[in-house]
């Protein structure tokens, strides 16, 4: 980035097939391998192998009541996340996830315009009460932060899949997930 680009707007846009090569690098780039390590929301300390793969990100995109929102800036990827409507207890719920900035510019609030238009689109698009995500236990910090943003933890827990290198190598054997929860 450079002065001229770092004064554009922060754009959104729904992702195309096009876009999966940028969106699998930049979702390696923010949690796998060295250059994750320039970021706060590393997991390459506890896990290694891959995050997601094109096969994944297709079937997302594919997927219906499911998009990738993309943040871009003067052309540039800053920023992705994955939502999807659910239905669980007859109403609609919104699910957040596979959500990377580039670990160069973590800490500068895209993040937080990232998750709040994904809520916008949850809410005003796909009339969704409420908004929830996975969060690997051990992420105290990034727990941290989504709970500054109004969610809570509701002491609902998943199993890691060990064995099922799609979702990484576990470097440790204590790795589980919680369902964070904010209603909107």
């Amino acid at each position: 980035m450079n002065a001229a680009t770092d004064s554009a707007p922060v754009t959104y846009r729904a992702a195309t097939t096009a876009d999966i090569p940028a969106i699998v690098a930049l979702v390696e780039s923010a949690y796998r391998g060295d250059v994750s390590k320039q970021g706060w929301t590393t997991e390459a300390d506890f896990l290694e192998g891959q995050r997601t793969d094109p096969d994944s990100v297709a079937e997302l995109i594919a997927r219906g009541y499911s998009r990738i929102v993309l943040a871009e800036r003067a052309g540039s990827l800053l920023c992705c996340c994955h939502i999807e409507r659910l239905r669980q207890g007859g109403r609609n719920i919104g699910y957040f996830g596979m959500f990377a900035v580039d670990p160069t510019l973590q800490g500068g609030g895209v993040g937080k315009q990232v998750l709040a238009e994904a809520e916008r689109i949850a809410k005003t698009e796909w009339d969704c009460a409420e908004m929830q995500m996975t969060v690997i236990t051990i992420r105290d910090s990034l727990i941290a932060w989504y709970e500054r943003r109004g969610y809570v933890r509701t002491g609902v827990r998943k199993p890691f899949p060990y064995g099922d290198e799609r979702f990484g190598l576990p470097k440790r054997d204590d790795l589980e997930f919680e369902i964070l929860a904010k209603t909107l």
